[in-house]
Formats: C-alpha cells, structure tokens, sequence
C-alpha cells in the first residue's frame, strides 16, 4: 500500500480517501447566530462550511420562545434533519389546503425534505422548545416566506 502526501489542508490522501485529517471541537459558548435567520425563532451555527470547513453538512441550534410561532420559511436544496432536545415545539407544514401540525417532545427527530416550506411553533407559555438541526448542504439556507403556500419566488400559490 503506498501512501501519498499531496493532501488538501484536512490530511493526506489515498485515492479518493483523506487520511489523518484533524477533528474539529465547537463548544457550546462558541455557536454563532451568523446564519439565516427567522422572525420568532434564534438559528445558531455549529458546523458548516464557514465554521469549520465541511463539505457536504450544517448542524446547529434553534431556539423558539414560549408561546411563540417563527415565521413560514423553507431550506432550499437541503434535507433537514431535527432532534428535539427539550420542550414540545410543534412543526407546521401545508398538505393541499390543510395546515398539518406534528406535536413533539424530547428525543424525537422530524425529517424536512427539501423546498417544503413549514414553521415551529412553541406553544408552552414557560419552556424554551430547542432542537438541532442537522442540514445535507454545508449552508445554513433559510428562505423566508409569507405563508405555508408561497413558492419562495415571490408567489404565493395558495
């Protein structure tokens, strides 16, 4: 087996493989809220492309207050994968004309596929609902929207 040294700054290749590449540590302190954001709700960023370097995933935090709703949004291309860490945030979406809430709680995961556009709503009136958030893009891609039935070009298709 030979080994080359021509590797990219994370370590050393071997065909199509990187050998001795470094971990990355981001402690909590250290998330940033400069990422997409929407009204009602606080992203912040953990692992992407800026952070850290990846290629092909985005993980991070999101915050909804008690009693509050975000606002409708998508995010594009990317799957997103959720895991309810604590609180019972209730996840929105629009199947034909009906809106469809999902009720969850700690320790569930919820799968968004992309483009479909949705909402978390948190209706405790005392306990911050936290998920986080893992993306198939190393971009945090949050498009804002004015209904569950908006295109994301400016139409509305309701």
């Amino acid at each position: 087996m030979t080994h080359t040294t021509d590797g990219d700054e994370h370590g050393h290749t071997h065909g199509d493989r990187v050998w001795h590449g470094r971990l990355e540590h981001i402690k909590a302190s250290s998330l940033t809220g400069d990422t997409g954001q929407t009204s009602g709700m606080r992203r912040f960023e953990a692992i992407s492309g800026k952070t850290v370097g990846s290629h092909r995933i985005w993980m991070g935090q999101t915050h909804v207050g008690p009693a509050t709703n975000s606002g409708d949004h998508h995010h594009g291309e990317a799957e997103t994968a959720i895991y309810v860490v604590s609180g019972h945030p209730s996840f929105v979406f629009a199947d034909g004309d009906e809106e469809v809430r999902i009720d969850t709680g700690p320790g569930d995961y919820i799968f968004v596929p992309p483009y479909v556009p949705h909402r978390e709503e948190n209706p405790s009136p005392d306990e911050e609902a936290v998920v986080v958030i893992g993306r198939s893009t190393q971009e945090g891609i949050v498009v804002n929207l004015p209904s569950l039935w908006a295109t994301g070009d400016g139409e509305d298709g309701r």
